[in-house]
């Protein structure tokens, strides 16, 4: 059983109390900051690494907003996730705290059911991403000559061991392994499984999306369907491209993260597999190809 580090930072006791009762589980340890000055030194201070911050926006002397730059501006801790919790929920202030790197977001106050959700979701990306990493170092050396390939994958499984595995042509693995299993997944669950977003966020908010997946994945319509990716190298970049066999969707919507997504459990891969993986991402025809370029 895994077991995450997770750190909350809030200026006000009876929120972090809260989170204390919310968020006893077994699985995590959590520490608690009163102040974002805390905050940072329990982050220098930390003997094992954090998986996972919850920053409160509003605090006295340096804000959450402040914290959350200096976190993102730092090669030691710029990879953990962020949950930001805030009463100011505008757009603009949402887009705000987007662009300084938090794509979690709770509103205050909050219910035990939306903590959870946003939580287990970040933590699932978070362990997603670094079992690609730990594919990715596995596997390098095998693929050192390969100029061109092409692969196909069904499952969850099969999506994040693959995106692990093309990962290691990439000069930044980790980065790499982060954009290809976001986008290679969303091929599977809404590709060929025809899972939508509001479906999504029901089943993340209720812990039963793997389970849902894999019904899907044993229903007959759905299981000989099976999603590609081909891969192409040369001197000056890596290009990938992913096909499913669905009908496609509303591509545009995800391309940049929406500030009214921003409190859903899910939602933001395909803009962070954008600005953060590759040099280019473009979703052709109904949405059931996207190329994915990577500069070298």
């Amino acid at each position: 059983m895994s077991r995450w580090h997770v750190l909350a930072v809030d200026d006000e006791p009876l929120n972090l109390e809260i989170m204390r009762e919310y968020l006893d589980d077994p699985r995590i340890d959590l520490d608690l900051a009163p102040n974002a000055e805390r905050g940072w030194q329990r982050l220098q201070e930390a003997g094992t690494p954090y998986d996972l911050v919850i920053l409160d926006r509003m605090m006295p002397g340096m804000n959450g907003i402040e914290l959350l730059r200096r976190i993102k501006s730092d090669a030691r801790f710029r990879r953990i996730p962020v949950v930001m919790q805030t009463a100011a929920a505008s757009p603009e202030q949402v887009r705000e705290g987007i662009e300084a790197g938090a794509y979690y977001y709770l509103t205050k106050p909050y219910d035990p059911a939306a903590l959870l959700a946003i939580v287990r979701g970040a933590l699932a990306d978070v362990e997603d991403h670094a079992a690609a990493t730990v594919r990715s170092a596995q596997q390098t050396e095998g693929l050192r000559l390969l100029e061109s390939a092409e692969f196909r994958f069904r499952s969850l499984d099969e999506a994040t061991r693959l995106a692990g595995l093309l990962a290691s042509l990439c000069p930044s693995p980790e980065t790499a392994a982060l954009g290809l299993s976001e986008l290679m997944v969303n091929a599977v669950e809404h590709g060929n499984l025809g899972i939508t977003y509001d479906e999504k966020v029901v089943l993340k908010r209720n812990d039963a999306w793997e389970g849902e997946v894999q019904r899907r994945l044993e229903r007959p319509e759905y299981r000989e369907r099976h999603a590609r990716v081909s891969v192409r190298r040369s001197a000056e970049e890596i290009s990938f491209v992913i096909r499913d066999e669905g009908q496609g969707f509303d591509w545009r919507r995800y391309l940049d993260f929406d500030p009214e997504r921003a409190f859903d459990p899910n939602g933001r891969g395909i803009a962070m597999a954008r600005s953060m993986a590759f040099s280019r991402l473009e979703y052709r025809g109904s949405g059931n190809e996207v190329v994915a370029d990577l500069k070298l």
